[in-house]
């Protein structure tokens, strides 16, 4: 497993991962650091937990408006990831902010 590092508004991330994998975790990082970038310039929240709870949130919110019309297709590509995939990868990013976050409810 490689390291890369990463900026999220700002903040530096030594991120693990997987072979062949850095493209699309660079593109990941980049959709998390838009949607927090956008919520800290509304300027209606300041504290970066929050912040990164709410791009969680609007990040799994279009994951799941996107599998809704996929579940109701009648034929999917079998490469198409599916709804519990979708949760899964929510839960691990819900994991990994969980991580990130202190006791205190501040990045770490």
């Amino acid at each position: 497993m490689n390291q890369i590092e990463v900026q999220i508004m700002g903040q530096s991330y030594l991120l693990g991962c997987p072979e062949g994998g850095e493209a699309r975790l660079r593109e990941a990082v980049d959709k998390v650091d838009s949607a927090m970038c956008r919520i800290r310039d509304a300027g209606k929240v300041k504290a970066r937990d929050r912040i990164a709870v709410l791009a969680a949130l609007n990040l799994a919110f279009d994951l799941t408006d996107r599998a809704a019309p996929a579940a109701a297709a009648p034929t999917s590509s079998p490469d198409a990831p599916s709804d519990a995939h979708a949760q899964e990868r929510v839960n691990q990013l819900v994991a990994r902010i969980d991580q990130v976050l202190g006791n205190d409810g501040q990045l770490l």
